[in-house]
């Protein structure tokens, strides 16, 4: 397992994540993406620091906070030493019925830690993670309170999920300009079926030395190889969750691509579309989220599967994002510089 430092901070984490959403969830959304237990959980835990895993991932609305209770508890039952794991939870998403139980106010941050770490049974965690943009909320309001909290020692580092490049940007200036606690990482959706993310947010994540977590590497399960064009499959999340969205004729192209580099390296088509992201230079790490022993552990196998220059290329081919300005104005006009800064 090689470990990496998430953004421009002192903390390593592994390339692959442990993700905790299929635990505890019962017959809601939660329970369509899993419904793990204690013990499975427990397991789960073990076979991912086993391998050397020692990033897990969760949130306060998985589950409605059944998620980060298993996760402490399974904490606990394997034994790990508090320092020898790095553990991040998320705040954004409505936790009860009052409209202030939800969004990135200063009030619902600073309830919603606490109640995080007394489902972690944790004094602190190491990453904390806006879930996702509030437009009710100024960002100040949201990296001021972020900022109180590492202060108060509840928090070591913070993070952002599912922001845009201008927002993430925005609230970079703010904790320059007010020297408040920076922002580390983002978490996203990034994989070979939905490659957006290129056309502005990983550009603004090299220039900005933010560290890149993936959600969702094999698109909600599409990219697991059960799927064909038939649909017949009765397997995977999507049969009941069909999330999150994307082109399935250019994802159909796309692991036609990865069965046959699958076959040709002796290895499985998801760990094609992970070993992919993991070659991918903005990446930090891989959240994996598994329901079975067998599935995370070939999930796992992902990190010493090593993808040749003419697999890169083969992949780059069927799943490169169509022209779209200002994209293409941008290469045009550069291509007269950018070989000055190369051969500087």
């Amino acid at each position: 397992m090689r470990y990496k430092q998430l953004g421009r901070s002192g903390l390593f984490v592994s390339e692959l994540c442990l993700g905790t959403m299929t635990f505890g969830g019962s017959d809601d959304m939660w329970g369509q993406i899993g419904k793990l237990q204690q013990d499975e959980a427990d397991n789960l835990l073990k076979t991912a620091l086993d391998a050397g895993i020692n990033f897990i991932d969760t949130a306060n609305i998985y589950a409605t906070g059944k998620s980060e209770e298993i996760l402490g508890q399974a904490l606990k039952n394997v034994g790990v030493p508090r320092e020898n794991v790095v553990i991040a939870t998320k705040v954004h998403g409505p936790m009860g019925d009052s409209p202030n139980a939800r969004g990135s106010s200063r009030g619902h941050i600073l309830d919603q830690a606490k109640a995080s770490l007394k489902r972690l049974q944790l004094d602190h965690v190491d990453l904390y993670q806006i879930h996702g943009f509030d437009p009710a909320t100024p960002i100040v309001e949201t990296l001021e309170a972020l900022d109180t909290l590492v202060r108060q020692g509840h928090v070591r580092y913070l993070g952002l999920s599912n922001w845009a490049a201008w927002q993430v940007v925005k609230a970079i200036g703010i904790t320059a300009a007010r020297q408040l606690a920076p922002i580390v990482s983002l978490q996203a959706y990034y994989t070979l079926a939905g490659r957006d993310l290129e056309r502005e947010v990983v550009p603004m994540l090299l220039s900005e030395g933010v560290g890149l977590m993936v959600w969702s590497p094999l698109a909600g399960g599409f990219l697991s190889g059960k799927f064909d064009r038939t649909g017949t499959t009765s397997e995977g999340r999507r049969v009941n969750f069909d999330f999150p969205p994307l082109n399935k004729d250019r994802a159909f192209e796309a692991i036609d691509v990865m069965r046959a580099i699958a076959m040709r390296s002796g290895c499985s088509v998801p760990q094609v579309a992970l070993a992919w992201l993991l070659h991918q230079k903005v990446v930090t790490s891989v959240i994996l989220g598994a329901k079975h022993l067998d599935q995370l552990s070939d999930n796992i196998g992902s990190a010493d599967v090593s993808l040749s220059r003419e697999d890169l290329a083969a992949l780059e081919a069927v799943t490169k994002l169509p022209a779209e300005y200002p994209g293409w104005m941008i290469e045009r006009q550069s291509d007269y510089r950018a070989h000055m800064v190369q051969t500087k």
